[in-house]
């Protein structure tokens, strides 16, 4: 278990690495698929700086998210458009109270700090679609893998995975793989995923 500060210098480095992965990316990879079953780049990109920038923000005041409102559009300055959508996000992260209770959908509380365990986890899962599909996973950071994988071992159960649900069965993966690899395989991703051409 991490401390509050450690939870949120790592949540600064994710958004810090999606950030990075999104400007890397190039007009003419914007069609390109991703690991992310049904999403290209585009969409992908518009879901980290539109529907999770938002969902997190609300979570981070503990309020409820809303997981299937739309998007929205971004305009053509994707990685502009993350940073200034990330810096509401970030100061709201550093003023809150990470061990307030908050109710949690099913019933039950969690520490709010949950919620930005979870945003680490998703943004890290994100940057390894996006990476993958744009020829950038050589400069992921192994420390937010690691920290998605363990928290999300906790708390993704096997009632999330499934057709209709939010993520596909486990791809099984060798304990010794490299961390981002056990992470895709655990969220339903297939590590040995690549463009087709490539």
């Amino acid at each position: 278990m991490t401390s509050d500060s450690s939870t949120l210098t790592l949540l600064d480095r994710a958004l810090d690495q999606t950030e990075r992965v999104i400007t890397a990316i190039g007009v003419d990879q914007a069609g390109l698929a991703t690991p992310c079953s049904g999403w290209d780049v585009t969409a992908l990109v518009q879901h980290l700086a539109g529907q999770d920038l938002h969902n997190f923000l609300l979570a981070a005041r503990g309020e409820t998210a809303d997981w299937q409102a739309p998007s929205g559009e971004l305009g053509e300055d994707w990685a502009t458009a993350f940073r200034d959508r990330a810096a509401p996000l970030r100061a709201e992260w550093r003023m809150a109270d990470l061990d307030r209770l908050i109710a949690i959908s099913g019933g039950g509380q969690a520490r709010l700090g949950s919620r930005a365990d979870q945003q680490i986890a998703e943004l890290t899962v994100h940057d390894w679609d996006l990476a993958v599909a744009t020829g950038q996973q050589a400069g992921l950071d192994p420390a937010l893998a690691e920290h998605a994988l363990s928290w999300s071992r906790r708390t993704l159960r096997p009632e999330f995975r499934g057709p209709g649900r939010a993520f596909g069965p486990e791809v099984p993966v060798p304990p010794g793989a490299p961390v981002y690899e056990r992470l895709a395989g655990w969220f339903g991703r297939d590590p040995g995923w690549a463009p087709s051409g490539r």
